[in-house]
């Protein structure tokens, strides 16, 4: 097996597109994971809108439960990337180890405390008496497929961390076809409804987490997977690199959950399940945006982390201008796409003419400022690559507490639609605080790598 790309001297930008390209198409195939399911739901006859609501209240739900694979994954990731521009292979290798074991405790774990909480999650998230029994077959059966969810996600990191972007591309893009592929036929053609909508993306997740599993354990992989050399102290590590994109998702999801509970109980009975209908719709178009974004941003994180433990400050502020620049020109793209062919997307979902005109209306103005979110997102996901997490995270949290408080105060302020305005406002203020933030830390984090290469060179001529 050959590595396709040298994280230490190939040429920058073209690097830096060899990377994110494949893992920007490649989240961009994984939010058909949900976005198909949710189609095929919407469409199911007589009950598609009610079904469709119910399973937008769980999608946050099994988002905050998949971001423990963050957790582990995005966190074990640039630990081993830069073990390995150190040249300690060893240290890699006990990484990996570390983290596998994490997943597969997590796994249990959660699966366990999902099963047992799920009614009460799904009553307090925005389940109606309409929408819970759509909603409690579909959480049930995907909690059940927790060991494939994290294990595929969180070890997938650990592929692309070694410069494997198109194995990295082929874990989740096998998932996602399979999954359109089996959706029509336990939906439809075996008459399962929700639960074959559920079933066909655990059995999905079971084909991408046997291959990424498989693809570590070969013999030819530079850092393989072994059992063995567990230690608290990488583990420690590895959670606290990890803490900020996990607190990212699963705030993320928190503050999805709260919009779902918000539009139920501000639109009251007559209003509160089209509202969050068209919820279930709005986030999966954000999804197109966030997700190939997040693919961008995190699937070049080796490029930041490699290059920082060599020392090589050139590199990363190379780097760090292309994938600022490739974030700004996707959702240049996307905003066309929005003002274009948002309408096509929403009648995927339903042939309702009032949930149709107020999906496109809410869509509009909920993705009004992803330009600056362009900017947000590369930036602290870089900080996270270069070892700064509290910095990452404290960007990352002010966002999310600018939304939370939207989210709490617009509705009982203003009205039930004014909640979607809460994350154009989050994004434009966050990505304003950031910038000038990462601006003032940028060079100071750079000069001091650099003191310590000369610390060291120092120290070894003596």
């Amino acid at each position: 097996m050959r590595r396709t790309n040298d994280l230490g001297r190939d040429p920058v930008f073209r690097l830096v597109c060899r990377l994110a390209i494949p893992t920007m198409l490649a989240q961009l195939v994984s939010v058909l994971y949900s976005i198909v399911d949710r189609i095929y739901i919407g469409n199911i006859p007589e009950i598609g809108d009610l079904a469709l609501a119910g399973v937008g209240v769980c999608g946050p739900i099994v988002t905050l439960l998949s971001s423990f694979a963050s957790l582990v994954g995005l966190g074990g990731s640039p630990i081993l990337a830069m073990r390995m521009g150190e040249g300690k292979p060893k240290e890699a290798a006990r990484v990996l180890s570390n983290s596998f074991l994490m997943l597969l405790v997590l796994s249990g774990a959660l699966t366990a405390l999902f099963l047992l909480s799920k009614e009460q999650l799904l009553m307090w998230f925005g389940a109606s008496e309409a929408t819970f029994g759509y909603a409690d077959t579909y959480l049930t059966i995907y909690t059940v497929g927790t060991f494939f969810a994290l294990m595929s996600t969180g070890m997938n990191s650990f592929l692309i961390a070694q410069g494997f972007s198109g194995l990295g591309m082929a874990t989740v893009m096998l998932g996602a076809v399979l999954n359109i592929i089996l959706d029509p036929v336990f939906i439809f053609a075996l008459d399962m409804g929700v639960a074959g909508a559920a079933v066909a993306t655990v059995l999905s997740q079971m084909a991408s987490c046997a291959f990424v599993l498989s693809s570590l354990l070969r013999r030819k992989m530079p850092v393989r997977l072994g059992w063995g050399g567990f230690d608290w102290a990488v583990m420690r590590r590895v959670l606290l690199f990890g803490l900020s994109p996990f607190l990212i998702i699963a705030s993320d999801s928190v503050l999805l959950i709260v919009l779902n509970t918000v539009l139920q109980r501000y639109g009251g009975p007559e209003l509160g399940d089209t509202l969050v209908t068209c919820a279930t719709i709005v986030q999966s178009y954000l999804l197109l945006i966030t997700m190939p974004m997040g693919g961008l941003t995190l699937g070049t994180q080796p490029v930041i982390s490699f290059n920082y433990g060599a020392g090589n400050a050139g590199r990363i502020k190379t780097a760090m201008k292309s994938i600022v620049g490739l974030c700004l020109t996707f959702c240049a793209l996307m905003t066309v796409v929005t003002y274009t062919l948002s309408p096509v997307f929403v009648r995927l979902f339903t042939q309702n003419p009032e949930l149709i005109e107020r999906s496109v209306r809410y869509i509009k103005v909920f993705t009004a400022m992803i330009l600056p979110l362009a900017v947000q997102y590369p930036l602290v996901d870089e900080t996270t690559a270069l070892g700064h997490v509290r910095l990452a995270l404290f960007c990352s949290m002010f966002r999310k507490g600018i939304f939370l408080a939207c989210l709490l105060l617009l509705p009982a302020l203003v009205s039930a639609e004014a909640t979607f305005l809460s994350e154009p406002i989050a994004d434009a203020v966050a990505a304003t605080v950031t910038t000038c933030l990462f601006c003032y830390f940028f060079p100071k984090i750079l000069a001091r790598r650099a003191a310590e290469d000369t610390k060291s060179t120092t120290h070894l001529c003596e």
